[in-house]
């Protein structure tokens, strides 16, 4: 699969941008894992074109982590274009135009999957992006705004023909948020639309290796994203490839998946400061399905996610980790 002159190899599997989870120690450690391709979070055009110091600090790649997107939002022509340019200017290899977005902050200003409701304007954004830059021009989206107007099949040509040279899918409408499930079906109808010949990247409910080859093999995408089910478990990523290629699902201790963790809480500590650091990875530590399968596990998840200092955090994970796992195993 190509975007552009950017070769992803047959069938990628994507790490999907996520706010407040896909930062660059993330997106690094999943590529070591075996993603194909990442995507930065978010980036609002408002804030970067005021040169906010946190979302400009969302530009920054590592080498190590390429091929990078970096996904912008916005509802406002100019704007985007002169984020467009920002981005293009920071060096990522491709740049993506968040339409897909259902949070009601953004949808519901106007932006993300709230141009869903206004596809002319959604069309001239996306036109005006592709003239802009000379990197490639991706778009992200939903299969419509509610279950009345799935119009994806019909969006996806009109995309094309703005110029982008892919288009994921998030098989849900804005409606649906992350409830239900995703309908690959939907995605699988733009997939064989005969007039499409640009790579369609499906994405939901996308959560074990034998999912993610089932979504290639039954609706036909070029690629596949994942997104929630690498929270807390980016080795997934080792897992599911090993599958898709090697036809068997690699191991993945227990001690390896704790190295991950600690790496995670270690880098964001650096990358913030300890107090923040510690704050924005209990999310990845609240997902984790390390410690789902854990009887009478709630006092621990509670002091875990409690915990302040990197002392405390690594004094409980390491109880877990020797004390904890090895009784259940």
């Amino acid at each position: 699969m190509k975007i552009g002159d950017i070769d992803l190899g047959h069938q990628p599997v994507i790490l999907a941008p996520m706010e407040d989870v896909t930062d660059a120690s993330f997106r690094l450690i999943c590529k070591e894992q075996g993603t194909d391709m990442t995507y930065t979070e978010f980036v609002s055009a408002d804030a970067l074109i005021r040169n906010i110091a946190a979302t400009t600090r969302k530009l920054h790649i590592a080498d190590g982590e390429r091929p990078t997107a970096i996904q912008i939002y916005g509802r406002e022509i100019e704007p985007m274009v002169e984020a467009a340019r920002i981005v293009e200017a920071a060096g990522p290899d491709i740049l993506d135009i968040n339409f897909g977005c259902p949070v009601k902050k953004v949808a519901g200003k106007g932006a993300g999957a709230g141009m869903l409701r206004d596809i002319p304007k959604m069309l001239a954004i996306t036109r005006a992006v592709v003239d802009a830059v000379k990197i490639p021009v991706t778009v992200k989206t939903r299969l419509g705004w509610d279950c009345n107007n799935k119009i994806i099949v019909d969006l996806a040509e009109q995309l094309q023909d703005c110029g982008i040279k892919a288009l994921s899918i998030h098989g849900r409408t804005r409606s649906q948020m992350y409830s239900g499930t995703a309908d690959w079906s939907e995605i699988a109808r733009v997939k064989n639309n005969q007039r499409l010949t640009i790579p369609v990247i499906g994405n939901g409910d996308i959560t074990t290796p034998e999912g993610l080859v089932e979504a290639f093999d039954k609706y036909g995408v070029d690629g596949v994203m994942v997104g929630r089910a690498s929270i807390g478990a980016p080795w997934i990523f080792r897992e599911m490839t090993g599958l898709l290629r090697d036809g068997a699902i690699p191991v993945v201790t227990p001690a390896d998946k704790f190295a991950l963790l600690r790496r995670q809480i270690r880098e964001s500590i650096e990358r913030i400061d300890e107090y923040r650091g510690i704050l924005h990875i209990r999310r990845h530590l609240a997902a984790s399905p390390l410690f789902k399968s854990i009887p009478n596990f709630r006092p621990t998840r509670i002091a875990m996610l409690k915990a302040e200092t990197l002392a405390d955090l690594e004094n409980i994970l390491a109880h877990i980790e020797n004390d904890i796992i090895p009784t259940i195993m």
